[in-house]
């Protein structure tokens, strides 16, 4: 059966690319679909500014007329400037089912890549380290959480056979809510508030959030300088992300550390939306917004989405001020645990809280490379 590759040119051809996962994965359970509202703005160049620092390319594949499989290339210009690296990224592959789908893909993002004068690729990676990351490699049994890649164990193979290896893997550590705080996180709880230097800004009201979007994005920008993959919010992007994620925030789970006034540290959970989304298929207008918002209420899970503290007021007890106010938040609401999203192997410190908190690194994903 012949495989076609096609260039995406048209509108037609970027519906067909966004809404394909749905028709591969329609009786797989465990499959969250995207919000499409979202897919909408990521994949158009008007309104995502990474598209203006960043080479892309979008391909379906085709069998007999019909489409089997896609993949996004992308280079990050801006971030090969950085880092000094002369790297191509794969993400967003779809055909699982298929080998020769896949093989085919890649095989052109390949080609692209080397036709840019790229001497590696790696994937799945998207724009920046905000998008999905890496491939599950451990942890099958248990289910998916959003803002995370799907993918069946039998890509993993595919890919070392290919002649793809490790670039970095990331681990998500599941922390059992406790029924008390634990007594040394309540004594440094006590011992930061007793200093007077910091305090703890905790919120009931999304519209409250809105002043310190732009403050919590600025920090993000000053702490994350040597995360893998990071890119700099620019003022554009912390309002986009913020529109995306402010409908479906539920405030009491974000923290937020003043001095003087000033946000020196924070960090944003959200209650599990996967069933949400799921059941609103992905379509959050008109309606899908209350079934999301009803899944928030039935879950017993609860992701972290992101946290930062400024360098200079690290080790001084404010991941615990906000860690253990976390806490207590999931006590209230009922939670049973924690999902701590994505940790980079070597974020050795963050890895250590989680698991002083008694968390366990229950998933583990790999981002890939190839030598060009």
């Amino acid at each position: 059966m012949t495989i076609t590759i096609r260039e995406v040119k048209t509108k037609k051809e970027l519906r067909t690319f966004i809404h394909l996962p749905a028709k591969l994965h329609k009786n797989e359970a465990d499959w969250i679909p995207p919000v499409y509202m979202d897919d909408r703005v990521y994949f158009n160049p008007r309104k995502n500014k990474s598209f203006e620092y960043c080479e892309t390319i979008l391909l379906l594949a085709y069998k007999n007329n019909v489409a089997a499989g896609r993949i996004m290339g992308i280079i990050n210009h801006k971030y090969n400037e950085i880092s000094g690296e002369n790297t191509a990224r794969f993400t967003w592959l779809e055909g699982f089912n298929d080998t020769d789908v896949l093989s085919s893909l890649l095989n052109q993002i390949e080609d692209w890549a080397r036709n840019h004068a790229m001497d590696k690729i790696i994937g799945p990676f998207g724009f920046s380290d905000k998008d999905p990351q890496g491939y599950l490699i451990e942890g099958f049994e248990h289910k998916p959480v959003i803002i995370t890649n799907y993918n069946p164990p039998e890509v993993i193979d595919f890919l070392e056979n290919k002649g793809y290896a490790k670039e970095v893997d990331l681990y998500a550590y599941k922390v059992d809510v406790p029924k008390e705080i634990p007594l040394f996180y309540s004594r440094i709880q006590e011992r930061v508030k007793k200093n007077g230097e910091f305090s703890l800004l905790e919120f009931n009201q999304r519209r409250k959030l809105k002043k310190y979007i732009r403050p919590i994005f600025s920090l993000v920008n000053e702490t994350f300088q040597e995360i893998y993959g990071f890119i700099p919010f620019e003022k554009k992007e912390m309002d986009d992300f913020a529109s995306r994620y402010l409908p479906v925030i539920d405030p009491a789970f974000v923290k937020v550390v003043l001095r003087q006034g000033i946000p020196v540290a924070f960090v944003i959970g959200m209650p599990d939306i996967s069933e949400g989304i799921k059941k609103s298929k992905g379509h959050v207008l008109p309606f899908g917004i209350f079934k999301i918002w009803k899944s928030q209420k039935k879950t017993d899970r609860l992701v972290l989405l992101l946290g930062a503290i400024l360098k200079e007021y690290r080790g001084r007890g404010l991941d615990v001020l906000m860690g253990s106010r976390m806490i207590e938040s999931a006590q209230k609401k009922g939670f049973s645990h924690i999902d701590s999203h994505l940790e980079l192997e070597d974020n050795l410190k963050i890895r250590a809280e989680m698991e002083r908190m008694g968390g366990i690194p229950y998933k583990k994903f790999r981002v890939f490379q190839k030598g060009l």
